[in-house]
């Protein structure tokens, strides 16, 4: 019988510690265990102590996690609760995705200040944004607008928004409505006009592979839907060798047996963009995004890739 607390690793951005806090919360119920059995340790990432660039510029998706897993491979930690779409398509090895949270809204979500709408905004408007999935499809939507980096938490990012900083910025729904903000929104964008980024909305579990005592205590909290469904989005991600560097869009949902995705890949500046869409058996959700992946490449040609680089 365990008697020691499960160290649950997560970054200290409120964010970070709402989604450690629900997976803790979720074990207590699912195992009839008291909150003392699970300790939230905190650690800084790099991504957390550089705010002041692009994550492009300084490594990519790998600056939120590789304090945690370096802790998780030294044995220090039994398991770390992480944004989904923060996590590389390559994972340490030793280290593998054992659970998923049921997933919140995968929308994006527009906070304006001069105008409640992407749409309504005036001509040569300032958005910022982190991303460069949402930068790439602004520009696709309203070439006249300046689209500018903005990284920070949530709420120094609405902060800069209040300032008057920027005109508008976009954040996920989904953050917003675990920091308990759903009302702050000026609009909600439609995901087959807007898609989102693979992963979007997902909190995921990542553990040691064969640390058979914390795998069996994380299935009994893991969605499965959510499971499939990222795991396609991932594998599509994976084939187009997806990273902070580059704009990617995908999402998966499930119903039944079967399974569908829809992914897009996009050029920077938003000039240019292919699309791509695939269903079958949710029982090869990797196997139809690493196929949908290959298809698109094969769509776009080599060339344009080259404006990623």
């Amino acid at each position: 019988m365990q008697t020691k607390p499960f160290r649950i690793g997560t970054r200290g951005s409120p964010l970070a510690l709402a989604q450690a806090s629900e997976t803790r919360a979720r074990l207590m119920i699912a195992h009839d265990l008291p909150e003392d059995m699970f300790e939230i340790v905190v650690l800084s990432t790099k991504g957390d102590r550089i705010t002041d660039r692009a994550l492009s510029e300084i490594g990519g998706k790998g600056l939120f996690t590789e304090e945690l897993e370096e802790q998780l491979l030294s044995g220090d930690l039994d398991f770390a609760v992480h944004s989904s779409k923060d996590m590389p398509t390559k994972l340490p090895e030793g280290l593998f995705l054992s659970a998923y949270l049921p997933r919140e809204d995968v929308r994006d979500a527009v906070v304006g200040r001069t105008a409640p709408t992407l749409k309504d905004l005036p001509h040569g408007a300032t958005v910022g944004s982190s991303s460069l999935r949402r930068q790439a499809l602004i520009r696709r939507m309203r070439p006249d607008i300046k689209v500018i980096t903005f990284r920070g938490l949530v709420d120094t990012r609405l902060r800069k928004l209040a300032e008057g900083e920027v005109d508008a910025t976009l954040l996920a729904f989904a953050g917003l409505k675990r920091l308990g903000k759903p009302e702050i929104p000026t609009e909600l964008l439609d995901p087959s006009e807007f898609p989102p980024a693979p992963a979007q909305g997902a909190i995921c579990i990542e553990s040691r592979i064969g640390d058979t005592r914390v795998n069996d205590l994380l299935d009994a909290i893991n969605d499965r839907d959510t499971f499939d469904a990222v795991s396609c989005e991932r594998a599509f991600l994976g084939a187009l060798d997806g990273s902070c560097r580059t704009p990617i869009a995908g999402h998966a949902t499930v119903d039944g047996d079967a399974l569908r995705f829809a992914g897009m890949i996009l050029t920077p500046d938003g000039s240019r963009w292919h699309d791509v869409e695939i269903d079958g058996s949710r029982t090869d959700a990797a196997i139809l995004g690493a196929t949908a992946g290959g298809t698109i490449r094969s769509k776009a040609g080599s060339d344009f890739f080259d404006s990623w680089n």
